[in-house]
């Protein structure tokens, strides 16, 4: 790997993980278009490569937001099981699928994403316990509070655990699969199925892509599937851009990143579209 090629790997991982961790959904949705389309590495080397950099960027942005009370600890290991089983399935699929119709899929992953973010709307009432159905989510105790803007708790209770769990399942399975952080489809998912303030969805989601991912990295990189000199250059840049990315989380206002988040996803969709269709070049 040349110098420069160093170069552009850290500096875009850094503003991936920055981008990914301030709205909880790491790098790997903007790290793997970045190498497939600027250094030309073939598709499944950089689902290898961006596996790793979710891990990492999931390791170093999660213990802020733990300390800051955004993530539901309990809610991240009861969906983050439901995710992880999807991710091996998804991991037994890697190099089954032709790489158009993947590129085909990650576009339309970047669509849908980029649709369901403009959706997301304020905060909603937390759903109400309806009278004789079980609350599961209270027997497990997810319900809980998160700090407002001016430092007060406010409560929020968990809507519909068992939607929830399947939107988990479909999204670790197609996480692992494109090599991005699975946040992308959880957090819309949290907010239609869960009904989470958006900060709760976008840290619970961040814990929740190390969970997911973890075995898959470990996978690929057993498998020799993994560019150890990219995957390092991208780890150094990931953990740099995700402590960032959380302190952004922390303090900015999330109508904000998302209008940024969303202008991101669709030029990246724009490439990967043209890559599907065998207009981009990147395919061989």
């Amino acid at each position: 790997m040349t110098a420069g090629t160093m170069l552009i790997v850290l500096a875009g991982a850094f503003v991936a993980a920055g981008l990914g961790s301030a709205l909880g959904m790491a790098g790997g949705i903007f790290l793997v278009p970045l190498l497939t389309i600027v250094t030309r590495m073939p598709f499944e080397s950089a689902v290898a490569v961006g596996l790793v950099s979710v891990v990492a960027c999931s390791c170093a942005s999660s213990p802020t937001l733990i300390v800051q009370r955004l993530t539901n600890i309990r809610l991240a290991i009861v969906l983050g099981l439901a995710s992880a089983l999807g991710a091996l399935v998804g991991l037994s699929m890697v190099g089954a699928v032709p790489e158009r119709v993947l590129y085909g899929l990650f576009a339309a992953v970047l669509v849908v994403s980029a649709i369901q973010m403009l959706q997301l709307r304020r905060p909603r009432p937390s759903p109400m316990p309806v009278a004789g159905r079980p609350d599961r989510a209270a027997d497990l105790r997810l319900h809980s509070t998160a700090p407002g803007a001016d430092g007060v708790e406010i409560p929020y209770r968990v809507g519909s655990l068992g939607a929830g769990t399947i939107a988990m399942f479909g999204a670790g399975t197609l996480a692992t699969l494109l090599g991005i952080g699975s946040g992308v489809l959880k957090i819309p998912a949290m907010d239609m199925a869960l009904r989470l303030p958006l900060k709760v969805s976008s840290a619970t989601a961040n814990l929740m892509i190390g969970i997911t991912t973890a075995g898959a990295a470990v996978a690929v990189l057993i498998g020799g599937k993994l560019d150890v000199d990219i995957a390092a250059a991208a780890v150094v840049g990931s953990v740099a851009g995700s402590l960032l990315g959380a302190r952004v989380l922390v303090w900015a206002n999330p109508a904000h990143l998302r209008v940024v988040f969303v202008v991101v996803l669709v030029l990246l969709a724009i490439p990967m579209t043209s890559t599907a269709v065998g207009t981009g070049g990147v395919v061989g």
